[in-house]
């Protein structure tokens, strides 16, 4: 249970790929306008990150050195191929508007290091974990940035969420700044992508800066060895 917790915390905050690894940069940043499109690109990743973890970790015993690599990228590629097919027979307006950056999902460098870094030394079970839990820190760093980029940038929130879900989401959109906000320009300019990002990077940093603040001040009131305690009500 504790490598499986160790797994889960790995994937959605320690070593989370988009604010840890920082791989994957390139649909984080380009895609992630609005929420739907940072939900059917976060989808997708986490589906090929899932299925190949797990193809990987069945063949780990079976492939030679010589090959594993090249053999790696092609069940990346068969499932990124899974994944796009998919897109197209249910959410074919949601694959025009991603285009090239389906696709592209075989060259996300956070698939093929947790492939060759875990999956290859791993049974099925902690792979395909490790896979969820990864593909899942992906995702909602994508929702993130797409929430704040729609809101400043268009003023609205689950905006064509229908593209996913079907006629009856048309009614989530939700105007957050009223139907007379301009909209904020950069916000969803690849600057205004990269000036989030760098926001959610330097928010978990002080998050992680304050949490080893404490554990620290935490272990330096522990007083080592046997210790007495006093009528006044001290420990000493």
């Amino acid at each position: 249970m504790s490598e499986l917790r160790e797994i889960t915390v790995n994937g959605l905050w320690k070593n989370n790929p988009a604010l840890v690894q920082l791989l994957g940069l390139c649909p984080l940043l380009a895609v992630t306008g609005s929420v739907v499109n940072a939900l059917g690109l976060g989808l997708a990743t986490l589906l090929v990150l899932v299925g190949s973890n797990v193809a990987v970790s069945l063949i780990r015993n079976a492939v030679s050195d010589a090959v594993r690599l090249p053999a790696f990228v092609m069940i990346i590629a068969a499932f990124t191929t899974c994944a796009e097919l998919l897109m197209q027979a249910y959410t074919y307006e949601l694959y025009q508007i991603l285009g090239i950056f389906i696709p592209l999902i075989v060259t996300n460098c956070s698939i093929l290091g947790r492939a060759d870094a875990f999956a290859s030394k791993h049974p099925i079970l902690p792979s395909a974990l490790d896979g969820f839990m990864m593909g899942m820190g992906f995702l909602l760093v994508l929702l993130a940035i797409g929430i704040l980029r729609e809101i400043l940038g268009a003023g609205t929130l689950f905006d064509n969420m229908h593209l996913i879900f079907g006629e009856a989401a048309r009614s989530w959109k939700l105007t957050v700044f009223g139907e007379n906000y301009k909209g904020f320009l950069v916000a969803v300019l690849p600057p205004g992508a990269f000036l989030i990002a760098g926001l959610l990077i330097a928010i978990k940093n002080m998050i992680d800066i304050e949490a080893k603040k404490r554990a620290a001040k935490n272990r330096a009131g522990v007083v080592k060895g046997s210790k007495r305690v006093r009528t006044t009500g001290e420990v000493a």
